[in-house]
């Protein structure tokens, strides 16, 4: 909030975007051990045309695959600024990049404005996921959520996934994918490849 307060959010973003696209391109061996690099970007950024060209700019320079990218906005950031949210995602899509809304069905009109969103990836709120288990309320909404996505040709991400009670019952629910402490902590991304890399060997 504070850098969107004094107009900072944007240079952070261009800032964020550039090292991580340098430390994919350094790091070639990425694409077989990891699917994508996740890059939230803030709410002020959406109607920056000039990170558009910086993306595309850098893209060219560093030369890797941009599948390798997945930009991230949250449901409310995108509702806001819904004309500029289009042109942005189609504009990052048509360069190759993926692209997940975040949070989603924290809005009261969530899915009312999904149809208008051309993204990839929903992340389903982790508000509805962390009491999946015992709350029947919160299944039906992620159970809800996942199958409109799925009619949409959308993957879809839980938040939150704690623990392996969680994750079965995201797993029978068919949610495609999970996040959370349960599935693995925060991590350096050296760390985080060194991992991978070892995983891939054994």
């Amino acid at each position: 909030p504070a850098a969107e307060r004094y107009g900072l959010s944007p240079r952070l973003d261009r800032w964020v975007v550039k090292h991580a696209f340098q430390w994919l391109a350094e790091h070639s061996e990425l694409g077989e051990v990891i699917d994508s690099l996740a890059i939230n970007l803030c709410g002020h950024s959406l109607g920056d045309n000039k990170l558009l060209e910086f993306i595309y700019r850098e893209l060219e320079r560093q030369r890797f695959s941009p599948s390798l990218v997945k930009f991230e906005i949250t449901e409310t950031s995108a509702i806001a600024n819904l004309a500029e949210t289009q042109k942005f995602i189609r504009t990052v899509k048509s360069y190759g990049c993926g692209f997940s809304l975040d949070d989603f069905g924290s809005g009261l009109s969530s899915f009312a404005y999904l149809k208008n969103l051309p993204v990839d990836y929903l992340k389903i709120d982790g508000m509805f996921v962390k009491d999946i288990v015992h709350d029947p309320i919160d299944r039906a909404m992620v159970k809800s959520i996942n199958e409109i996505g799925q009619v949409m040709n959308k993957k879809t991400i839980a938040e939150f996934v704690e623990n392996d009670e969680i994750l079965n019952v995201l797993r029978e629910l068919g949610v495609n994918y999970a996040q959370g402490y349960g599935i693995g902590r925060p991590k350096p991304l050296e760390e985080l490849l060194h991992d991978a890399l070892l995983k891939s060997t054994v």
